[in-house]
C-alpha cells in the first residue's frame, strides 16, 4: 500500500534537509497518491502513499497522536479489524473510517512490543515512542512486506526498499559474500536462510514474524509468532469440519478483497486458484462488483511437448471453473514476444537482489501492468495453498494407507483402498503391494537431483570456506538432505521456518510499488493456516483422494473436472524454451562470456557447469525447462547480471 521511510539520529545530531528528499525522492518512480512526511528535531518519517482500502483514502500517513506522543509511518492492511475495534473499544462511529495506520497505533498503545502478535494482515510498520525516545516496528508473521535498514554510529535508517537507502552518502554498497554463499548453493527457490541478512553487507532486512526496537541506537530483535500447532481439532463429523473451514475462509477471502478499486485475481486450472476464486466471486456478487481473473497461456504457434500429465494450457480446465462459478471476467495473457530471458535486467531492478524464479518473471510482470490498467487494487492468489487448504498429496495418502496397516486398523484400510482403486481405475491386488513398499517416502524437496552431494557443487570452493555456508545452513537448520521422509514434520517445520517466505514477500512489495496493485493471498491467512494444522490427518486422505479435504469442501462451488482432476497436472513454465527460442544465440553468447569472466569466477565453480553447456546446442530442446541443471544455470546468469550491474 505505501513504501515508507525514516531516519533517526541517536547522538542528537540535526537531519540534514538534504537526507530527507534523498530518502522521498527515490520513490518518485513509483505512483503516489500521497506523500508525507513527518519530522521534529533529530526524527523523521515518510510515506509514500497507495490508497488501497477505503479507509485508506485521505489517510494522513505519518499520524502523530499529540496526546500519546507517538508516532507512525505504515505500510499494512489489517484484515482482524473488528475483533481489535472490540478489543480497543473504539467507537462505532470511528470503525468505517479510521485507517488501519491509526488503528495499529492504538494497539500499541495498549499492548506496546506485544502489539504484532495481536494483528492479522501484511504489514510493515515504525512507531517513534516520543516520550521513551524509541523506535519499535514490525514485519508480519509471513513478511508480505519489507523492511530494511541501516545501523551505524548512532544513525539508524529505514526503509520499504533498498535503493532508497543508498541514496544517503553514508552507506556503501558492500556485497554480503555469506548472503551470495548461500544464494548459489540453496537449491530450488529460497535465496537464502540468514533471514536478517540482504545481498548488501550493511543494509539488513526485519525478519519475518519479528519486530524491533531501536533505543539509543541499540537493536533489539524478537520474534513475536512461532506456529506451532500440536492439538488436533475435534469435531462431529466431516460436514463440520468443512462447514467450520468454510467459515474462516469465507472471512480470510472477504477481508482481503476490502478496496475502494477492482478486485482481480490469478487462476490457473487447479484447485488452490479455483477455491479463492469461487469464494472470491460470490462474495463481490453482494456488493454488486465483478471479479477479474488472469489466467496465464502458452503463444499460439507454441507445440506441447509435454506428457498427457502435464498441461501447459490450462484454459480448458479454467474456463470449466470461470462457467461455473459465475461473476467472473477472465483474462487470458500470452504474452506474445516476451521471454524471461529478455527481463531479467528490469526484473533486478525491481528485486534489487538476485531472484530464482527466472520461468515466471514476463508474465507476473504482465499482468500486473493489465490489472493496473483496469483500475485493479486488490488482486488475489492461492500460492501458500499447497501448504494450506489443499494439504494432502498421494504420498501422504500412501502414508496414511501404511500407519493403518500398522495399527491394525483393517476395515478402514479395507474401506479407503476401495475408494482409492476405484477413483485410480486399478486392483486392491495391485495397490496393496504398492502402498508397502511407500511405507516411508523418501521425497525430494529439489526435484531429481545428481546422487554425489546434497547440494550442486556450483560455489567456489574457497568462496565455500570463507564464508562457512554448509554449517551455516546447517545452523539455521536447512535440510541438508534435500528430502523427507515424514511429511507431517516436514509441513511443521516449513511453518515454523522463516525462509520459505522470504521470495514471494520481495516480489509482491516491489510489484505493488510499481503497479498499485496489492496482491493477497487468503491461503496464508494466519487463521486458515492454524486451522489446517490443527484438522486431522485423515481429514487430507479420505474417500480414496490426494488433497481429499479441499476436494469435499468445494463441492458444488467448483466443476467436478476441476475439482476431482486427480490424472493432468499444470505446467505454467512449459513454453519457456519456446520463448526463448529467438534470442537463444544471444542466450550462448552470454553463457561463454559469463564463464570467461574474472566477475564470477570468485563466486561460482565454473568447472561445474561443463556438462551443462554441452546440452546447449544452436537448436534448443524445450525439455530443458525442467533440467536440474539448466536452472542452476539461469540462477547463475542472473548472479552475473546482478554482480556486472554493482561492481
Amino acid at each position: 500500500m505505501s513504501a515508507i521511510t525514516g531516519l533517526i539520529h541517536f547522538n542528537k545530531e540535526p537531519i540534514n534537509s538534504e537526507y530527507i528528499s534523498s530518502l522521498m525522492n527515490s520513490f518518485k518512480q513509483f505512483p503516489s497518491d500521497a506523500i508525507d512526511i513527518w519530522k521534529k528535531d533529530t526524527v523523521f518519517l515518510g510515506c509514500h502513499a497507495q490508497w488501497i482500502t477505503p479507509e485508506s483514502v485521505e489517510e494522513v500517513v505519518p499520524f502523530y497522536d499529540s496526546e500519546r506522543q507517538l508516532v507512525i509511518t505504515a505500510d499494512a492492511i489489517i484484515d482482524n479489524r473488528k475483533e481489535l475495534f472490540n478489543t480497543l473499544q473504539v467507537e462505532h462511529g470511528q470503525r468505517k473510517v479510521m485507517p488501519d495506520s491509526q488503528l495499529i497505533l492504538l494497539a500499541y498503545a495498549k499492548w506496546q512490543g506485544e502489539t504484532p502478535k495481536h494483528l492479522i494482515g501484511d504489514f510493515a510498520f515504525m512507531i517513534w515512542d516520543e516520550r521513551k525516545q524509541k523506535l519499535f516496528g514490525a514485519r508480519d508473521f509471513s513478511g508480505a512486506r519489507t523492511l530494511y535498514y541501516y545501523n551505524e554510529n548512532n544513525r539508524f535508517a529505514f526503509s520499504t526498499t533498498i535503493k532508497s537507502l543508498f541514496s544517503l552518502p553514508y552507506i556503501t554498497k558492500k556485497l554480503n559474500e555469506e548472503w551470495l554463499a548461500q544464494f548459489i548453493v540453496i537449491p530450488g527457490m529460497i535465496e537464502a536462510a540468514d533471514m536478517k541478512a540482504t545481498v548488501y553487507k550493511d543494509i539488513q532486512q526485519i525478519p519475518p514474524s519479528h519486530s524491533i526496537t531501536v533505543l539509543n541506537g541499540r537493536i533489539t530483535l524478537s520474534r513475536y509468532c512461532m506456529i506451532n500447532v500440536d492439538k488436533k481439532l475435534k469435531l462431529k463429523s466431516d460436514e463440520e469440519y468443512e462447514e467450520a473451514f468454510r467459515d474462516i475462509f469465507g472471512r480470510a477471502v472477504s477481508d482481503r478483497i476490502r478496496t475502494y478499486g477492482e478486485v482481480g485475481s490469478h487462476l490457473s486450472g487447479g484447485l488452490d486458484s479455483g477455491t479463492v476464486v469461487s469464494f472470491a466471486a460470490n462474495l463481490l456478487k453482494k456488493d454488486h462488483k465483478q471479479l477479474h481473473t488472469y489466467s496465464y497461456i502458452p503463444e499460439k504457434d507454441f507445440k506441447d511437448w509435454t506428457s498427457s500429465y502435464y498441461l501447459a494450457d490450462e484454459s480448458p480446465f479454467i474456463k470449466e471453473t470461470v462457467a461455473h462459478v459465475g461473476n467472473i471476467n477472465d483474462h487470458y495473457m500470452s504474452f506474445p514476444g516476451k521471454s524471461p530471458y529478455t527481463e531479467v535486467d528490469d526484473f533486478l531492478e525491481l528485486m534489487e537482489m538476485p531472484y530464482k524464479f527466472f520461468e515466471n518473471t514476463f508474465w507476473l510482470k504482465g499482468i500486473n501492468k493489465e490489472a493496473q490498467s483496469k483500475g485493479i487494487k486488490i488482486m488475489l492468489n492461492g500460492a501458500r495453498g499447497n501448504h494450506s487448504i489443499s494439504w494432502g498429496s498421494l504420498n501422504l495418502t500412501y502414508s496414511y494407507y501404511t500407519s493403518l496397516m500398522k495399527k491394525l486398523k483393517w476395515i478402514s484400510l479395507y474401506r479407503e483402498l476401495g475408494a482409492y482403486c476405484q477413483n485410480f481405475n486399478t486392483g486392491k491386488k495391485v495397490v496393496v503391494p504398492f502402498i508397502a513398499k511407500k511405507a516411508s517416502p523418501k521425497i525430494s524437496l529439489w526435484g531429481k537431483r545428481k546422487q554425489d552431494s546434497p547440494f550442486t557443487s556450483m560455489i567456489n570452493g574457497e568462496l565455500a570456506r570463507k564464508t562457512n555456508v554448509y554449517e551455516e545452513l546447517l545452523g539455521h537448520g536447512m535440510n541438508i538432505n534435500g528430502s523427507v521422509t515424514n511429511l507431517t514434520d516436514y509441513r511443521k517445520n516449513y511453518y515454523q521456518k522463516l525462509y520459505p517466505w522470504n521470495k514471494s514477500g520481495v516480489v509482491n512489495t516491489k510489484m505493488s510499488l510499481r503497479y498499485g496493485v496489492w496482491d493477497r493471498d487468503p491461503t496464508n491467512d494466519l487463521r486458515v493456516i492454524k486451522f489446517c494444522l490443527a484438522l486431522p490427518d485423515e481429514q487430507y486422505v479420505k474417500d480414496g483422494l490426494e488433497r481429499s479435504f479441499l476436494r469435499r469442501v468445494t463441492k458444488h462451488a467448483l466443476p467436478d473436472k476441476v475439482r476431482l482432476n486427480q490424472i493432468s497436472r499444470g505446467f505454467q513454465g512449459g513454453d519457456i524454451i519456446h520463448r526463448m527460442a529467438n534470442n537463444w544465440s544471444s542466450f550462448i553468447e552470454e553463457i561463454n562470456q559469463m564463464f570467461m569472466d574474472d566477475k564470477i569466477a570468485k563466486f561460482i565453480n565454473i568447472d561445474a557447469f561443463k556438462d551443462t553447456i554441452k546440452k546447449l546446442s544452436n537448436q534448443p530442446h524445450p525439455e530443458l525447462i525442467i533440467d536440474h541443471d539448466f536452472k542452476n544455470l539461469t540462477h547463475c546468469l542472473i548472479l552475473y547480471r546482478f554482480i556486472k550491474s554493482t561492481t
